[in-house]
């Protein structure tokens, strides 16, 4: 009698609302975007309804140059739930766009060992599920 493996629960994915609908629709589309206050002139991600340095309502998305550097990061040994399993070890970094604003993503494209801060790192679209893309960043070198 042969027992079958069941297969891996699936990853969560992201859930849009009202305020990330825009941004979740670019990635789809590979564009990634941060929310810019035209009130302030800050950037943040991620949006919003209202300006977290002026609490202005005048923000919109804009394009974003999709580079950055590696403000910190963790190596995940240790697989949170089994939808995560196949992936350890896997690196979760907090980058630092080059518009301010920070976005956590994993980060791909080299050994989680070679991972450091101020690691100059570019963005890369994931197709997760049908018009799901995740942005994950990879070093600036590296090849998608």
């Amino acid at each position: 009698m042969t027992s079958a493996v069941p297969p891996a629960p699936a990853k969560p994915l992201p859930v849009p609302d009202q305020d990330s609908a825009g941004f979740w629709s670019a990635a789809a589309e590979h564009r990634l975007m941060v929310q810019h206050c035209d009130d302030c002139g800050a950037d943040q991600l991620f949006p919003r309804l209202v300006c977290v340095r002026c609490h202005g309502r005048a923000v919109r998305l804009r394009p974003a140059a999709g580079t950055g550097t590696v403000y910190s990061c963790t190596i995940v040994r240790r697989a949170p739930s089994a939808a995560f399993a196949a992936d350890v070890p896997y690196v979760v970094a907090l980058v630092e766009l080059a518009e301010g604003p920070r976005l956590m993503v994993n980060l791909v494209g080299c050994a989680p060992e070679d991972v450091h801060i101020g690691m100059a790192v570019q963005v890369q679209f994931d197709d997760v599920a049908e018009g799901i893309s995740l942005p994950r960043f990879r070093p600036m070198d590296a090849q998608p």
